[in-house]
């Protein structure tokens, strides 16, 4: 079957169908990974957006289960050039197609995606629509134009508490979108891990008596999470230590009256380099987002920059100089990988032993 995605600035692709059979409107970005299209499409940082892929061959390891970094995927569309046609792996569950199909998301296949990725880096992350239907574009342009993601993190987010884990050291891990990854690297350092709902007061943490507090990863515009920011001035000022990833990382700058803006057209996928400025070191790193920490609103007597991406200089991390905060742009528990920056996890765990012990004095 005929399917086709039609950008708002009038561009038309025509491929062939696959997954759900299903008209949708969304953010359209592109992403450069190789491998991982199955925790691409379950990453909660999607939300409200369709991916398209560069890497031309896609689904030839079919899907596992194992492999999903949430309940159920979160991207509206998926375009590739070219879907495998047979799909083999040891832990596979389910072919690509199937896996689409099961959780209702529409794609096309036989898409110049090189010119899509084109478009996209010219004119900006795009709004577009997904369709088997015949269409008239100026019919359709206008729905296009309009459409706005909203309540995205509300979407997202876990609605009562849950633990995972046993240990001596006790996390509290705000969900804003979570990827199930991040909750994995602390379970795997011994940690006990209690993941809450993105509306959890401050207080509650407070009282709860974490050792430590992760602030995770999620969809949209930090700046719409204005209620959620007013929490993270009162946590900052706790004194716990906290490791914020990605979004989690916005809001804290946020939390900081720094400010924060849409990029042209994000970091997403697998092979984005950091440079630490500590060290001059460079690390390979997995990234999603469209918004960045603005670096002239940093006030240097109250922030240091940690890291940065040396393709275009943009923030990718921050180290608090009066408050035992660190926080990254990038994603240090990056599955299917690299896993360049997993060490990051450990030095949350010695903030937190370090916290711990100045409690028992």
């Amino acid at each position: 079957m005929k399917a086709y995605l039609i950008l708002a600035d009038g561009h038309v692709f025509t491929g062939e169908s696959f997954g759900a059979i299903k008209e949708t409107i969304c953010e359209w970005v592109f992403n450069t990974s190789m491998t991982g299209y199955t925790e691409i499409l379950t990453d909660p940082s999607y939300a409200g957006q369709g991916v398209v892929m560069t890497y031309p061959l896609i689904g030839n390891y079919g899907v596992s289960y194992k492999d999903e970094e949430c309940g159920l995927p979160y991207v509206e569309g998926f375009v590739v050039h070219e879907l495998s046609r047979l799909s083999s792996h040891f832990n596979m569950n389910m072919s690509l197609n199937d896996y689409m199909i099961e959780n209702d998301i529409p794609g096309i296949q036989g898409v110049d995606t090189r010119a899509v990725t084109r478009i996209i880096r010219e004119k900006g992350y795009i709004n577009g629509m997904i369709t088997t239907r015949d269409y008239d574009v100026e019919d359709v342009l206008e729905r296009i134009i309009n459409y706005h993601p909203h309540d995205l993190v509300k979407r997202c987010t876990c609605h009562v508490p849950y633990k995972l884990g046993e240990g001596s050291l006790r996390v509290a891990l705000y969900d804003y979108g979570m990827k199930r990854s991040i909750a994995n690297e602390l379970v795997k350092r011994q940690c006990e891990v209690t993941i809450l709902p993105a509306d959890t007061s401050a207080q509650t943490i407070i009282n709860g008596h974490f050792d430590g507090v992760m602030l995770s990863n999620g969809p949209g515009d930090p700046a719409d999470n204005e209620d959620i920011i007013m929490e993270l001035k009162i946590l900052k000022a706790s004194g716990i230590p906290i490791f914020a990833i990605c979004l989690g990382h916005q809001m804290m700058a946020l939390a900081h009256d720094m400010t924060t803006s849409p990029m042209h057209f994000g970091h997403h996928g697998a092979n984005h380099p950091v440079r630490d400025l500590t060290t001059n070191r460079i690390y390979i790193s997995t990234q999603n987002h469209n918004y960045m920490i603005d670096a002239s609103s940093i006030n240097k007597t109250d922030a240091s920059i940690w890291f940065e991406n040396v393709n275009d200089g943009t923030v990718e991390g921050l180290k608090y100089l009066h408050e035992p905060i660190m926080t990254v742009q990038f994603h240090p528990e990056a599955h299917a990988g690299p896993l360049d920056t997993s060490f990051l996890f450990d030095e949350f765990i010695h903030m937190m032993e370090e916290y711990k012990d100045a409690k028992k004095t």
